[in-house]
């Protein structure tokens, strides 16, 4: 099954360059603002999310902050932060999450730090240089889960142009199975050996996990 991260070299129509406001609407900035704000409860990881917004129902329906806000709503409700009536009558009962609530003047600090993902961890297979293969685009933990390789470079070969220690694996993150830590690598490939239209002399690059990779 392809989702959103699988669309790289799709038909779109043409694209608009003009210069657009961040937030069109002023409810788009409150869904920014609510979605990174319930992230400081600790509840669920940021691959999660990225999950939740993936298998959003009719994903291509929804404006890019409709995204969002659908998403936090099912992780609200999923991890039962609120109930689903509660988030339908936008009222319940106090919190015991109340303290870990992102007040005004700690979102600077708090954003500036940001959230480390590298870890300690396998020592790397592969070095810069190197050429690999990829696999097949699917989680082997859990049937259907949580990817970041796309369909369009399933099984193609480029060369490692980089290296990034070792970092959390979302394929287990996202499903509650742990951070497992791989080494992760910039791939580098020839663009027309992904896609048939591409110009030739485009390069794309993924940053791909250590198990998503064989020799080539």
């Amino acid at each position: 099954m392809t989702g959103p991260h699988d669309m790289g070299g799709v038909l779109a129509g043409p694209v608009d360059l003009n210069d657009h406001a961040t937030f069109a609407q002023d409810w788009h900035a409150r869904a920014m603002a609510l979605t990174v704000a319930s992230g400081s409860l600790g509840q669920w990881t940021i691959d999660r999310s990225r999950h939740a917004r993936e298998v959003l129902p009719r994903y291509a329906e929804h404006s890019y902050y409709e995204k969002w806000i659908n998403a936090l709503a099912d992780l609200l409700v999923r991890q039962n932060v609120v109930s689903r009536e509660e988030l339908s009558a936008q009222t319940g009962a106090p919190s015991p999450l109340a303290d870990r609530r992102l007040t005004p003047e700690r979102v600077a600090p708090v954003l500036a730090k940001g959230s480390p993902v590298d870890r300690p961890g396998p020592s790397p297979a592969y070095t810069v240089g190197q050429r690999v293969r990829t696999g097949m685009p699917q989680n082997v933990h859990i049937s259907g889960g949580h990817t970041r390789l796309p369909a369009y470079a399933a099984e193609k070969t480029g060369t490692i142009t980089a290296q990034h220690g070792c970092q959390v694996l979302p394929d287990t993150n996202a499903h509650g199975l742990g951070e497992q830590p791989e080494p992760l690598y910039t791939v580098t490939f020839a663009a027309t050996d992904l896609f048939d239209d591409a110009t030739p002399g485009d390069e794309v690059r993924l940053d791909l996990w250590q198990s998503y990779l064989s020799p080539a």
